[in-house]
């Protein structure tokens, strides 16, 4: 799947009505308080070290200072464990930087933030101020790490099954039985990897790097971290910034198809906005339909070379990973009109090698341990697989209902949260964010992740923001467009007053055309 994404799996984690499996005691996740007199956890503090060493080296930090945030596990737990979170501070380019630094916040939730420097980096993000990048609790170079190789190595088996196939779905509950066994024999406190910890450890590591005053810049569910943390922790935040929203008080799971639909429509739009685009495919909504019924009661099993290379893998496109590769941005937006178009006529050669990249997984780096506490403890109470199907009805009427049961990205949510047991959080993570900190809020058109209009909402709530929707870009804007990096540096230069200009002339790139 795209780094430019989230969640960053492709059959991943799973959520469920936690409700309709009542309270948890005996769970391993949700075990008892510490007896009276027992210590409290330790005061968090920062302790210099060695940066990261990722497989493919990140330039950036070689000139950076790192090490790590040490915080308790579990912060409502006397006695709970110390946990060690990975820092990485890289220094600005400028000779005279800002004093107040950028903190970021990744995506996923369980995305490998190191990953992400790069992208940040050649974004210009430390270009006049210092760049302070932490590893959100259980990833990669924390201490414990919660990935899942289990997971990984079922993502690898998962092109080659249907969907929504019945065999998907043993493998995947088992990979998720072996690794919350795996994490739990550990004696990793699943409950205590959320939102609430999550934003606790940014205020901790703030003031433990004896920073008076930093700005905020989070993307998908970095965003819903960013608000959260605005929320619990708004001391010493100078301003925010917020790019594919995912806002904490709405997102559950039937939400995800409201803006998958928002998405691609406005893709589909953009493509009969354009006149060569709009001749060529006249109709873009009913071929997807059509493709997508005529896949699901007839896939098709092919064998493809991935993307990267190497001998060809069997692969199964069916109508839930036709779609479920489009909200992937696998093909990417403007090459979507143009697969569709070759799958309709017998050629479904992009598609299947996208299908086939998903073959090729980097074992043991995503937190699949932090997506599932996050999404099962969050988004899944309060609704059931009925209200996630209802959703889908409601958004491509006429669909096959084997694809509309499952959540796009996340197939198998229910059983698997059911599995993950951890306690209900929806009441305390699902508040809206009101602050009157200078807030910056991107959004991109094309995104089929969190959709645009989403980000209105939430700017309701933020007296002094700035809205920004650039058209034609998907999921994580800065990075995809310099004009919304151009937006983001007068933002930080003056946050009640950046030049947004460059957007009102944008338009959507020009979509593949090709021949009849």
């Amino acid at each position: 799947m795209p780094k430019h994404g989230v969640p960053a799996v492709t059959a991943g984690v799973a959520l469920v009505c936690l409700a309709a499996f009542g309270p948890t005691p005996s769970s391993a996740a949700s075990a008892p308080a510490q007896p009276a007199g027992q210590p409290s956890p330790a005061a968090p503090r920062f302790v210099p070290g060695a940066c990261p060493e990722p497989p493919e080296p990140i330039k950036a930090l070689s000139d950076a200072k790192c090490g790590f945030l040490e915080v308790a596990e579990n912060r409502s737990r006397p006695g709970s464990r110390t946990i060690k979170l990975a820092v990485a501070r890289i220094p600005a380019t400028s000779a005279k930087p800002a004093a107040d630094p950028v903190v970021f916040m990744a995506g996923g939730p369980g995305g490998e933030t190191f990953d992400d420097i790069p992208f940040l980096v050649d974004s210009g993000l430390n270009k006049d101020r210092e760049l302070i990048i932490m590893a959100q609790r259980g990833n990669l170079y924390d201490q414990p790490n919660l990935a899942c190789p289990e997971i990984d190595r079922f993502n690898e088996q998962a092109v080659g099954l249907g969907y929504d196939a019945q065999r998907a779905e043993q493998l995947f509950l088992k990979a998720v039985k072996d690794c919350r066994d795996r994490l739990t024999a550990d004696g990793t406190d699943l409950s205590a990897y959320n939102t609430t910890e999550n934003a606790a450890d940014f205020a901790d590591l703030r003031n433990a790097l004896d920073i008076p005053q930093w700005n905020v810049y989070g993307y998908s569910y970095g965003s819903n971290l960013a608000l959260t943390y605005l929320r619990l922790h708004p001391e010493g935040i100078r301003a925010v910034a917020i790019d594919s929203i995912t806002p904490p008080q709405v997102v559950t799971l039937p939400w995800t198809w409201g803006s998958t639909a928002e998405g691609i429509r406005n893709i589909f739009e953009a493509c009969a906005a354009q006149p060569a685009c709009k001749d060529r495919y006249p109709d873009l909504s009913q071929l997807l339909s059509e493709q997508v019924r005529k896949l699901e009661a007839k896939p098709l099993t092919l064998n493809v070379p991935p993307p990267s290379g190497g001998k060809p893998v069997k692969v199964v496109l069916d109508g839930g990973a036709l779609l479920n590769l489009i909200v992937a941005f696998n093909p990417r937006p403007k090459d979507i009109p143009a697969a569709l178009d070759e799958l309709s006529n017998g050629n479904p050669e992009r598609f299947a090698k996208a299908r086939a990249a998903g073959s090729v997984q980097k074992v043991g780096e995503f937190a699949h341990g932090l997506t599932n506490s996050v999404v099962c403890s969050e988004w899944a109470p309060g609704y059931s697989e009925a209200d996630v199907l209802k959703a889908g009805q409601k958004a491509y009427p006429g669909w096959p209902d084997t694809v509309l049961a499952q959540v796009p990205q996340l197939p198998f949510q229910y059983p698997a949260c059911g599995i993950w047991n951890v306690p209900d959080r929806a009441s305390v993570q699902r508040v809206a964010t009101v602050s009157s900190v200078p807030a910056l809020v991107v959004s991109g058109t094309f995104d089929v992740k969190t959709a645009a209009s989403w980000a209105k909402d939430v700017a309701r709530n933020l007296s002094r923001s700035t809205a920004v929707q650039v058209p034609g870009i998907g999921h994580w804007v800065v990075p995809q467009s310099a004009c919304a990096q151009s937006v983001l540096a007068s933002f930080l230069a003056r946050p009640t007053a950046p030049d947004t200009s460059c957007v009102d002339d944008l338009e959507p790139a020009a979509f593949t055309i090709i021949p009849k």
